[in-house]
């Protein structure tokens, strides 16, 4: 070996192994209908995590937190049932 060349030069790049531990993962979480579209299609979005890595999460999270404050601020903007009458008239 030359004093110009690096002793690491030579070396054999190392296999990758098969079980990454890095790599995405689904966690296997049940996402169970709620019967209201817009909050389902939220829940199933929870989903895009298991193909992302663990920094990419965050991201998933909270679109699907707004998401899901959206859906439940609306039904609060929702008008109610019409107020009933009172039961007696006004007396004299």
């Amino acid at each position: 070996m030359s004093d110009t060349e690096s002793p690491w030069a030579e070396a054999a790049p190392q296999a990758e192994p098969d079980d990454d531990p890095a790599a995405p993962a689904p966690l296997g979480v049940p996402r169970t209908p709620t019967g209201h579209a817009e909050v389902d299609a939220h829940l199933e979005r929870l989903g895009d995590a298991d193909h992302l890595a663990t920094d990419g999460h965050v991201e998933v999270y909270e679109d699907v937190h707004r998401g899901l404050r959206d859906a439940l601020t609306a039904l609060d903007a929702r008008p109610g049932p019409p107020v009933p009458p009172p039961p007696y008239g006004p007396r004299s």
